[in-house]
């Protein structure tokens, strides 16, 4: 198997709600909120639903990657639920292994409201469910060591049982990268974070404001410099100044796709880091790759939710 993902999984909610719905309810626009099962009904049941799909950030990556050829499977946990089904098969469907027995829980499977608002921006509401209690027991290690590549999710990182899974999952792998997700995940768990980047990932993924966080500077330059120090792959989205790929002393750029019709920013980094894996493992170079996932990332922003049709 090519790429083996873990992550949240998670079933994505999709509303359109106006801006002043994100500041009634104290949310901070394009970011991600932890809530409980309470407010998170709380909060729907004054919404109109759009759609629902099955997302989680390391899925959406996944089922790209499978939808461009690549043979690749996915860890997350939900209940034997509805939801929980609904999940597994939106998987399947789109030719993803699931290396998950689901099975009875207390908690049911995780969501994640999104909130579109007008300028196209999404804002998450996610009560996790069952999916925040993945623990080392969860984790397929002959899946692990039978991929190429490990891909794994900052949202998923938690104190507890899913730190342990997370590590017992990098001490398993081949070769591993990870996304850092969300700028408050990364001030919630910075110095795991950093430790991770410095020491133990082999790529990372994250957008300008989120690495600039994770290493407290406030110049780009400066963030090139640590990246060419850590001897690691480090590739980061910069919004409409496209990305940048910086392994060692290389550096290399690609710019943002122009004259887009812009829908919904969910899935634009989820699509971006499928697009650029998927060069990766096919031996392309990082500057392909970079296009590669400029292009991925494009196409996910000019539709409603983050997943493309198969």
């Amino acid at each position: 198997m090519k790429i083996l993902g873990i992550g949240n999984a998670i079933v994505d909610v999709i509303c359109k709600v106006e801006d002043k719905f994100i500041t009634q309810n104290n949310l901070t626009k394009s970011t991600m909120k932890l809530v409980d099962e309470a407010e998170f009904k709380k909060l729907l049941s004054t919404l109109k639903i759009e759609d629902t799909v099955s997302g989680g950030s390391v899925a959406n990556s996944i089922v790209g990657l499978s939808q461009l050829g690549n043979q690749v499977g996915f860890i997350g946990k939900v209940n034997d639920d509805d939801l929980g089904k609904k999940y597994e098969e939106g998987l399947k469907k789109e030719n993803v292994q699931f290396f998950y027995s689901k099975k009875k829980e207390i908690t049911p499977t995780g969501t994640c409201l999104i909130l579109i608002t007008p300028d196209s921006e999404r804002t998450m509401v996610t009560f996790l469910g069952t999916a925040g209690k993945i623990n080392e027991n969860d984790i397929d290690t002959n899946a692990i060591k039978n991929s190429e590549i490990l891909f794994l999710e900052g949202y998923l990182w938690d104190e507890g049982e899913p730190k342990k899974a997370f590590e017992k999952a990098i001490n398993n792998s081949n070769k591993v990268a990870m996304s850092l997700s969300d700028l408050f995940c990364v001030e919630r768990h910075k110095p795991h974070f950093l430790e991770l980047v410095k020491n133990k990932l082999d790529i990372t993924f994250a957008n300008e404001q989120e690495f600039m966080s994770l290493i407290d500077v406030k110049k780009f330059d400066e963030v090139i410099n640590f990246a060419k120090n850590i001897d690691k792959l480090v590739i980061i989205t910069r919004g409409d100044k496209g990305a940048v790929a910086i392994n060692k002393d290389e550096v290399v750029e690609c710019s943002a796709k122009k004259n887009l019709q812009i829908k919904d920013l969910t899935g634009a980094g989820d699509l971006f880091a499928g697009g650029f894996l998927h060069g990766l493992i096919n031996n392309k170079s990082n500057k392909e790759s970079l296009e590669l996932g400029a292009e991925m990332s494009s196409r996910i922003i000019q539709i409603i939710g983050a997943r493309l049709n198969s």
